[in-house]
């Protein structure tokens, strides 16, 4: 289903994408997809002090190196975090834009079930500017009420080591357990389990187009 694809990941802070679908970007560059990723706030006001504020926006640029996203295949945006539903319109009509250049076959972006505001936000106008796209949402589960597990992608183990070494880049976000190895591994194993299989990653399909 990833094979030749051009598959574009729509995260609203920088570490969402890689969390949410870090092994199925690994799986999908594998097998020959090409993969955008789209961060659109660094979050910048929520860095420790201890890191230069800009430090987001360094660790996210390694990070999606590491799962195999070219540099010019990433882009960066740097709307204030937890305020994005002021300015949804401005992101979606940068969302406008990436349609016109990429012209993507499939979109990823947060659950509908997602209760932050930028997560929602950006689920909303996503929806709305892809609507003729293949969309699939990702899950956040400290973030999810319910998540509908319409979609499973099987993964190697290469895709979860990957999946780890990318989230390790976060170096600003130590601490927290959605980022830990054991986490991560844990729910790979458990989505892997509900199909019988060793790894996987869930997702909720909100538009599916068979071309």
């Amino acid at each position: 289903m990833l094979e030749n694809k051009k598959i574009l990941v729509l995260a609203p802070h920088t570490d969402d994408g890689e969390l949410g679908c870090g092994g199925l970007i690994s799986k999908a560059v594998r097998q020959g997809a090409t993969v955008f990723y789209a961060a659109f706030s660094t979050a910048d006001e929520s860095v420790p002090t201890t890191f230069p504020s800009n430090q987001l926006e360094i660790e996210v640029k390694q990070a999606t190196a590491i799962i195999g996203i070219q540099p010019e295949n990433l882009f960066i945006y740097k709307h204030t975090v937890r305020k994005l539903n002021y300015v949804r319109q401005e992101i979606l009509e940068e969302m406008i834009k990436l349609r016109s250049q990429i012209k993507p076959d499939i979109v990823i972006l947060p659950s509908r079930n997602d209760i932050h505001q930028d997560h929602s936000t950006v689920t909303a106008e996503g929806i709305r500017a892809f609507k003729n796209c293949s969309i699939l949402g990702y899950e956040l589960i400290w973030n999810n009420l319910s998540f509908a597990t319409d979609y499973f992608c099987v993964l190697k183990e290469d895709d979860i080591q990957k999946k780890i070494n990318a989230l390790a880049a976060y170096k600003t976000q130590e601490g927290k357990g959605y980022m830990s190895p054991d986490f991560i591994r844990s729910m790979a194993t458990v989505r892997g389990t509900q199909i019988n299989t060793m790894h996987a990653e869930a997702f909720e399909v909100i538009r599916w187009i068979d071309n």
